[in-house]
Formats: structure tokens, C-alpha cells, sequence
């Protein structure tokens, strides 16, 4: 069993305010894995404090750029060597599929590494050329830290996310206080161990699990000069409402109702081993899912029928079982947000194609919910609309390329999407249409050198590369 009985603050290994620990269970068989200490308030005032100490004492924004690269670089290569632990600890704690937590490692590299390049070549301090050549004012534009970050992140993929933003808030000479899901406990830990051993300031980052209250006491407080939060659209609100008030930077990366619009022409097998990692990684349990399926009405049965026979052919289990696909929801109440879901689509009258609300076959204990597919679904439906968060699919047909884009458009979010056709061009003037952050078209995996992030109620701001780079400081210009 794993423990972490002491919180990292600033640097240390310390005592928590709350000296009880949070038993961390298995999603899969409620087996005892491990147990830590939870931030409360009072850890979240060390925590800042010793942030706006060193933020204050210029010592790491004021370390060169390129040290700064070596030692979160450093932080990249420690993250490596410890890539089959971190997937193990993941699927422990999430019920997340092998699969998934081991192919994310490569793409943790994909995403420090595109960051990493960036600040190299980051436009830090320019002196620009006067538009009017007869005026006697040169401008210097540099770009400074904001200041005490407060990272705010979810379970779902833990590593991701806190990588995709204490990456950044660190390269630019920031101060991070991370805070963690009490259900990503000792993957967390583990985080936190390796930031400890790569040469950072003291007070320069702080890995604390809590819960949703302390979140909020940690976003409220006055020595915070920034918010960068993934999470649920609801709390990412709330979070908007507390950053307008006090006038904090924010980004926000929110949730999603993704489309996948399949075109007249498309391979519907290479289709369906596409939509099998686009619409069903890590348990349905992921923003970016493309979990409205669009498909022309020409089409729409043949679509309808091979969507339903690769999900019926996905197994479902122990998520440590390399031949599992989709294992367990993280939590409970999870579990039975989406079982409520697919009784709610019962309800509305869509077509229940394959699936439902029982629990998979031979899996009693665990958190399971069977991998659904629905049918003669409308736009208006609310399993069309609202972000379910698990295995299920539902397919909505369309008219005409101009229907298809309405539909696709026609959501509160704007995060992701995909397009599939035989016809790149023509899958690519499809993609320009569609109103969200990012299209992939036939399967392309998202980049990490390009902007990630939402419109509409999808987020606000933009992670990975330059851009991402670019929202964890503010401008300066100096006129001489």
C-alpha cells in the first residue's frame, strides 16, 4: 500500500494541517490502494504563501530562460524513466484501461517536448520598428510572469493535465500551486516526487489533493494572480465569476459534446477504428470524446449497425487486464450519473441500439457501465447535448453537408470534433465550418504544437505550444 502521509508545500515534504488520510480505493474491486494526506485551507495559505515569497524574490523568474528549459527538461526525463509506473498508478486509481494510461505516456513526451521547443524559440523581449520612421520613441515589448498560478485540475487524466499547465507556468518563471483530485492521490505523489528532485527554488510549487471547498478557498485568494483550470463547464462558471470579480487571469478549459461527421463518402471501417480510440478513450471519460455520431441519412442504418458491432466487441473489465478496452467509472456516483443517462435517453424515445443502464455481464462489484449506442437521436435530446461522461454514443442523421455542419454546430460546447472522408479537401472545408477548438479529420490524433482549447461553453484560452506559453505572462513595453 502506498502512503502519503505529508503534503508538498513549497518545495517540502510537510505535516498537513489535517493529519487524517484519504483512503484511495480501486474503481474495479474497492481493494484498499492507498491512503494521503488532504490539503486543507490552512495548507492552502502555506502553499501561496511560500509561492508569492518566491515569486516576490525574483529568483526563479529572473533565472535565464535557458535554465529554465534545462531544468524542466530535466523534469520531462525523470517523468520517462518513470512512465510504466505512472500508467500502473492511473489505472489504479482511475480505473482507466492499460491501454490508455501506457499510450499516454508517449504522448506526455509529445506535449513537454512541443512545449520545450517553444520556449526555446519564445519571443521573451523585442524592440520593435516604429510604424512612423520620423518618431522619436523606441518601444521594448517583454513578456514577464503573471505571478502565483493557481493550477486547478481533474481526475480524469491527471498527468496531462497538470503537465499542461505547470509546464508552462514554470518555463515562464511563475509560481504554481497545483491542485489535485483527492481520487489521483498517489499518482499526484508521485508528481510531486519528481518536481522535488529537479533543482526548482523553494516555494516555487505546490502539489496539493483536496477537495472541490478548498479548490474554491485557493482560487479566492488575493495573492493569486492567475487561474488555470480543466474541469466541468458548471465549476469552470464559478471559477469565471470568482476571476471577474478579483480581476485574475483565467483559462479555462471546460467540457464537451463532441460531433464526428461522416461524410457520404467515407471508409466506414477505417471509420469505426477510428471513432473505437476518438469516442471511447479512457471509458468515455474524456472531454474531447466525439460522442455525437453524424451520419448521412443515405448512410444512416449501415453507420448505425457497425457502430453498434465495434462496441459490442469492445471487453469491458479489470482495467490492469491488457485485453480490457474499457474498464470502470472512477467513482459511484459516476458510475450512476451515466446509468441515469441512459435511462434518460430510454425515456426521450431514442432507439436503444446496443447496451443499456444494466451492469455488464460477470461484473457485479466495480464501478462497470455497459458501452451504449442510441439511435434516431435529435438534436434536442438531452443525451445529444449534455456531456454524459462515459461509453455512450449517439447517432444523429443528417441531410445534406449544410444539415451536417448545422448539427454539428447546434451545442452549448465547442471543444473538439472530427471529420471522415475519402475526400481530404472536402473533409477539410467541413472542418473550417465547424465552431470548436479542434477538428481532426479521419482519426489524426490531436498536436501539441498547435493551440488547444474551446469555444462557447467549452472553455475560455489556449493550452500546448507558443500560444499556450504565451497565457501564463503579460505583456510589458518599455518606451525609450
Amino acid at each position: 500500500m502506498i502512503t502519503y502521509d505529508r503534503l508538498y508545500i513549497g518545495g517540502v515534504w510537510t505535516e498537513p494541517s489535517e493529519p487524517a488520510l484519504l483512503e484511495i480505493l480501486s474503481p474495479h474491486d474497492g481493494s484498499l490502494l492507498g491512503a494521503a494526506a488532504q490539503a486543507q485551507p490552512a495548507d492552502v495559505e502555506r502553499a501561496v504563501a511560500a509561492a508569492r515569497a518566491a515569486f516576490d524574490s525574483r529568483e526563479w523568474r529572473d533565472t535565464p530562460p535557458s535554465e529554465r528549459i534545462t531544468v524542466l527538461r530535466r523534469f520531462n526525463e525523470l517523468r520517462e524513466e518513470q512512465a510504466d509506473r505512472i500508467a500502473e498508478l492511473i489505472t489504479a486509481e482511475n480505473g482507466s484501461a492499460a491501454w490508455f494510461t501506457r499510450a499516454g505516456q508517449a504522448a506526455l513526451t509529445r506535449q513537454a517536448n512541443a512545449y520545450l521547443t517553444a520556449a526555446e524559440s519564445f519571443d521573451w523581449e523585442r524592440t520593435l520598428t516604429p510604424s512612423d520612421p520620423d518618431s522619436p520613441v523606441r518601444s521594448v515589448v517583454r513578456r514577464e510572469p503573471v505571478g502565483v498560478v493557481a493550477a486547478v485540475i481533474p481526475w480524469n487524466s491527471p498527468f496531462s493535465s497538470a503537465t499542461s499547465k505547470i509546464l508552462p507556468a514554470l518555463l515562464t518563471g511563475n509560481s504554481v500551486v497545483l491542485k489535485v483530485s483527492p481520487e489521483n492521490s498517489l499518482s499526484m505523489g508521485l508528481l510531486a516526487e519528481l518536481l522535488d528532485r529537479v533543482g526548482l527554488p523553494g516555494g516555487v510549487v505546490s502539489v496539493l489533493p483536496a477537495e472541490r471547498e478548498t479548490s474554491e478557498y485557493l482560487i479566492s485568494h488575493p495573492a493569486v494572480d492567475k487561474i488555470a483550470f480543466t474541469g466541468s463547464t458548471g465549476a469552470g462558471r464559478r471559477i469565471a465569476a470568482i476571476a471577474g470579480e478579483q480581476l485574475k487571469r483565467v483559462s479555462l478549459e471546460l467540457g464537451g459534446k463532441s460531433a464526428a461527421v461522416i461524410l457520404p463518402d467515407a471508409d466506414l471501417t477505417a471509420v469505426m477504428n477510428g471513432l473505437k480510440f476518438g469516442s471511447l478513450l479512457n471509458n468515455g471519460e474524456s472531454c474531447i470524446a466525439q460522442t455525437r455520431i453524424i451520419a448521412p441519412r443515405s448512410r444512416y442504418e449501415e453507420v448505425v449497425a457497425a457502430l453498434a458491432e465495434l462496441v459490442e466487441s469492445l471487453p469491458v473489465g479489470d482495467p490492469r487486464d491488457p485485453r480490457t478496452f474499457i474498464g470502470p467509472m472512477v467513482r459511484g456516483d459516476q458510475q450512476q450519473r451515466v446509468r441515469d443517462y441512459i435511462e434518460i435517453g430510454i425515456a426521450e424515445g431514442a432507439r436503444l441500439v446496443c447496451g443499456g443502464p444494466q451492469l455488464p455481464p460477470g461484473l457485479p462489484d466495480g464501478f462497470y457501465v455497459t458501452p451504449t449506442v442510441f439511435a434516431d437521436v435529435t438534436p434536442s435530446m438531452r443525451i445529444a447535448r449534455e456531456e454524459i461522461f462515459g461509453p455512450v454514443l449517439v447517432v444523429l442523421a443528417y441531410d445534406d453537408l449544410d444539415d451536417a455542419v448545422r448539427i454539428a454546430n447546434d451545442s452549448d460546447y465547442g471543444l473538439s470534433g472530427g471529420v471522415w472522408s475519402a475526400d481530404v479537401d472536402a473533409a477539410l472545408s467541413v472542418a473550417r465550418r465547424i465552431r470548436t477548438g479542434t477538428v481532426t479529420v479521419n482519426g489524426a490524433p490531436v498536436g501539441f504544437d498547435g493551440p488547444f482549447g474551446g469555444f462557447k461553453a467549452s472553455g475560455i484560452g489556449r493550452e500546448y505550444g507558443v500560444v499556450g506559453l504565451g497565457q501564463y505572462t503579460e505583456f510589458q513595453t518599455i518606451t525609450v
